[in-house]
């Protein structure tokens, strides 16, 4: 097992990463505050896990359950009154604590639910998907999406514990894995270059679920975004840049259907046409793109946007975006490989351009 630590003073909290940490109490037990349990999963994961984790806690803790229907299409309000309804039924206090088991749809509502339930109580994430596992369980983000944009309600409520258990990642569907290698790429383009060349040597054994390379890849994952985090909580500044590739994806995913494009495909996409825009502004080198480009379609991820969506209905989508300030698209892009900016100071031609060049995108 390896473990981090999230820096953020009386908000800290680690990261544990390893095989069969779901069955080890020690690790839960001293991050539970109170005697109640509730425990958030969707219908796919609950049949893999649900019981190995009540097994783990029945002994000690009050448990209760609630399951939800799986997919992104279901991340609502609607969904989160299902986790309210279940607290209350069961009589749950202020004392309770809050698990979820499951991808990054079921750590947001969980995280949501808990930071609105009476005021706010404790919850721990125990991410079953590698996206959730690098990305959306680490850093406190909670939320729904709304019909109008992705994300777009939501509170920062940083979990107790995250506990980052490989062995799910062995039931992970191939798709659903690659989706995830796209958050995995993004820390190496935004402030990790070395880590991006790791990636590059490293591919075969990542699609074939290694366990010590999927556990390298989470670890070196997470040291980044907890640096990242521990700098900036509350998304004031460097922050942003964890969202590369995420204002172009967050259109994509909203104009097709929450659930048609995975969000790692949406984002993988989305990192490409932030690469072509940064080239268009001098930044990098087409050999850099080339080199993105090439790295996506190795974990066969989709690096071309979807072809009915012209420039206008992203622009629409995009404006709709929590990095706009006062009515300016800002981006994530960069300057080089491994150096991220949160920028405005780009040409307006030269983002038309990338948003029509549809099918040509990525011909570097």
């Amino acid at each position: 097992m390896q473990t981090l630590n999230v820096d953020l003073g009386d908000r800290s909290y680690p990261i544990h990463i390893g095989g069969g940490l779901i069955s080890d109490l020690s690790l839960i037990a001293p991050h539970i505050r109170g005697r109640q349990v509730m425990i958030v999963s969707n219908t796919t994961v609950a049949p893999l896990y649900l019981e190995q984790l009540k097994t783990t806690l029945a002994d000690q803790y009050q448990v209760a359950e609630v399951i939800l229907p799986d997919g992104e299409a279901y991340k609502t309000l609607d969904s989160v009154n299902l986790i309210f309804d279940a607290l209350l039924e069961n009589r749950f206090n202020r004392t309770c604590t809050l698990i979820a088991l499951g991808g990054g749809v079921i750590g947001d509502m969980t995280g949501f639910a808990a930071a609105s339930y009476q005021r706010g109580v404790n919850f721990i994430q125990i991410p079953t998907t590698l996206l959730s596992q690098v990305d959306s369980s680490v850093g406190g983000k909670t939320g729904v999406n709304h019909p109008l944009g992705k994300n777009m309600i939501g509170a920062f409520w940083q979990p107790q514990l995250v506990l980052a258990d490989t062995d799910t990642l062995q039931t992970l569907p191939e798709r659903e894995l690659a989706a995830g290698i796209a958050e995995v790429i993004k820390y190496g383009l935004i402030r990790d270059p070395e880590f991006f060349s790791w990636l590059e040597n490293t591919i075969e054994p990542l699609k074939t679920k290694d366990t010590a390379a999927l556990s390298e890849a989470i670890y070196r994952s997470c040291q980044n975004k907890a640096d990242v985090v521990a700098q900036d909580e509350l998304e004031g500044g460097v922050r942003a840049t964890l969202n590369l590739g995420h204002t172009f994806g967050h259109a994509i995913e909203t104009e097709q259907g929450y659930g048609q494009w995975l969000h790692g495909e949406a984002v993988a996409t989305g990192m490409l046409m932030a690469a072509d825009l940064s080239q268009r502004e001098g930044w990098l080198t087409s050999e850099d793109c080339s080199r993105i480009k090439k790295l996506l379609e190795a974990f066969d991820l989709p690096v071309i946007p979807p072809a009915d969506m012209s420039a206008d209905t992203f622009i629409g989508h995009m404006l709709v975006d929590k990095k706009v300030l006062d009515g300016n698209l800002r981006l994530v892009l960069m300057e080089s490989l491994g150096q991220a900016v949160v920028t405005d100071r780009f040409a307006e031609a030269n983002l038309q351009q990338t948003l029509i060049a549809g099918k040509k995108l990525g011909d570097f």
